[in-house]
């Protein structure tokens, strides 16, 4: 019986934290994952497979993407937007990338979750962006939407983000010490056949593999 949801989109931090909860902390999280009419959903795919690796039973794919119009100014939805490189966000407060209060509406929707499973924990992959960043994954957003919910009179549910003060380069190792497999996870917001190497995600997943010293194991375009 599912003790807790955890929210996987299929990339590193969130595949991450999924190994975390079942093999550190012994926990049998419910998994939601979300298509919101994103360029690709190769994520969602290998959420998947990490729930059926992980001998999960519980995963539900939300598929939000009749709302996509909730996030046209998205370059990560709108086809009419170009998807930047890391040197194009840096220093903007509200990138391109950023997607319309995305992890609020993931969140409500996993609380909503939880509460079906009689459970009052929802744990998602929020981590420290030492290249860039997002508000909606700060410990200042967690703590204040925490507040919100516990004003629930039945089942006052708690937000987790145990890895929010994490590097990418913190995740990976709490992830090769848990027997994470990081050929299957995907970070680039591009949807081609391989990674693309120069968006955002790219290139912070490339400089924490380089941090500890190992090679990242997803074909890349500039490789």
């Amino acid at each position: 019986m599912s003790d807790c949801v955890a929210i996987v989109s299929g990339g590193m931090d969130s595949v991450t934290l999924l190994y975390y909860l079942v093999k550190v902390k012994q926990r049998q999280p419910a998994v939601i994952s979300f298509k919101y009419g994103q360029k690709h959903v190769k994520e969602v795919a290998l959420a998947s497979e990490h729930v059926r690796l992980l001998g999960l039973t519980d995963h539900l794919v939300c598929d939000l993407s009749p709302m996509r119009e909730l996030f046209k100014t998205s370059a990560l939805v709108s086809s009419d937007l170009h998807v930047p490189t890391i040197e194009q966000v840096q220093g903007d407060s509200q990138p391109i990338t950023y997607v319309p209060n995305r992890n609020m509406i993931f969140l409500s929707l996993a609380a909503a979750y939880a509460e079906s499973h009689d459970a009052n924990e929802v744990f998602y992959g929020a981590q420290r962006h030492d290249l860039y960043g997002y508000w909606d994954t700060t410990l200042d957003f967690l703590e204040r939407l925490n507040h919100v919910y516990n004003l629930n009179r039945k089942t006052p549910i708690r937000i987790e983000a145990p890895f929010v003060t994490y590097s990418k380069g913190d995740i990976l190792r709490q992830g090769f010490a848990i027997g994470v497999d990081y050929g299957k996870t995907w970070s680039c917001y591009e949807g081609s056949t391989t990674a693309c190497g120069i968006c955002p995600t790219c290139a912070e997943r490339l400089a924490a593999f380089q941090e500890i010293g190992v090679p990242d194991p997803i074909p890349y375009q500039s490789n």
